[in-house]
């Protein structure tokens, strides 16, 4: 009996790869697709490995990272920095980055990027299919100028700036997806394909009601720290799991008497987002254009620093060159003296 237990009992997890790390590893996330693994160690650096623990890259973006997730369609990794910076990485091009957001005042400690499952139709059932008609509005963008001595990734939006836009913002092509982040002070963020921002909660500000026993409790979090946020399928419902206290503002009992209370701890909350699905074409409009908008202001704003840093550079070669000259004509006499620039030039010196 023993032995037909012993022959039926499977082992849940099998051990596939055991490989050393040269520092450790804090968080890992597997892509959508479940064959890349993307680690973060100790030393805030991001190594990505294939199935077969085939390293593909290692980034370090120079700053403690709180935290990783996937785009949907596993192409982007996106890291959440201690500063409050998001930032978007290509993982076809060696984890090039792509955008850097600044939508923080404290460390984000969780993301979570998910696109719309359902595909809407019209009244006869057909599906509907986006329209994108920002080509009507706004013309291509032109090559972004490359900043001399410039590192790459100090502008916080791209390395090479004309591939900007073609791989983030065409979103055209892309299913509706929203990236939510949250941080260690209650915000929560919400993007529209990651760089078009559309809103944020405060968990401090939301009325929270609970049903305990006899009593109806409508209360808010205070000193609230966001632990994990998950936004539904369906992009009508966000999850956020979070750590504080529970204090009742309105507390009504069967009895009719007024009473107040607290809980300190973790608490799950349910948020309604059902605008993000009712909205989706709007959204997906004004992201589409906004996006527009932003890459050709960033060519706009290249082009000016790199026009204002040439004509620097310039003067300062030619202050350089004509201050040296002007030191030897005073020197060695010249048409500068004042005798000779009166009977040159008949303009009345002091000295003459």
């Amino acid at each position: 009996m023993e032995t037909d237990e012993g022959s039926r009992r499977v082992l849940p997890f099998q051990l596939q790869f055991d490989k050393p790390l040269a520092s450790q590893v804090k968080m890992a996330e597997w892509n959508p697709e479940k064959d890349l693994l993307a680690m973060v160690t100790e030393d805030s650096k991001v190594v990505l490995h294939r199935f077969n623990w085939q390293r593909l890259w290692t980034i370090s973006p120079g700053k403690c990272i709180t935290s990783l997730c996937w785009r949907p369609d596993g192409k982007v990794v996106v890291l959440g920095l201690e500063d409050g910076t998001v930032s978007l990485h290509d993982v076809e091009q060696n984890g090039k980055l792509l955008r850097s957001l600044k939508s923080h005042a404290a460390a984000v400690v969780c993301l979570n990027w998910e696109e719309d499952a359902q595909v809407n139709r019209d009244t006869s059932g057909n599906p509907l299919a986006f329209e994108d008609r920002t080509t009507r509005f706004f013309p291509p963008a032109p090559r972004v100028p490359r900043m001399p001595r410039l590192v790459p990734g100090e502008t916080g939006l791209t390395e090479d700036g004309q591939d900007s836009f073609e791989e983030l913002s065409n979103s055209s092509k892309q299913c509706f997806n929203i990236l939510c982040s949250g941080d260690k002070d209650g915000f929560l963020c919400f993007s529209v394909f990651g760089v078009f921002p559309i809103g944020n909660v405060n968990i401090h500000e939301c009325d929270i009601p609970t049903t305990t026993k006899d009593r109806n409790i409508v209360g808010r979090l205070l000193n609230a720290s966001i632990r994990k946020v998950v936004l539904s399928k369906d992009l009508c419902h966000l999850m956020v799991a979070c750590s504080g206290e529970l204090v009742e503002d309105i507390v009504e009992s069967r009895g009719g008497q007024m009473v107040g209370d607290s809980m300190h701890g973790f608490h799950c909350l349910v948020l309604d987002t059902s605008i993000f699905q009712k909205s989706e074409n709007e959204l997906h409009q004004v992201a589409q254009q906004a996006s527009n908008i932003e890459d050709l202001l960033h060519v706009i704003r290249t082009s000016l620093s790199v026009m204002n840093k040439q004509w620097a550079d310039a003067m300062n070669i030619f202050h350089e060159k004509f201050d040296l000259l002007s030191n030897l004509i005073n020197d060695h006499g010249g048409i500068f003296q004042s005798i000779s620039f009166f009977l040159v030039l008949w303009v009345k010196c002091d000295r003459v």
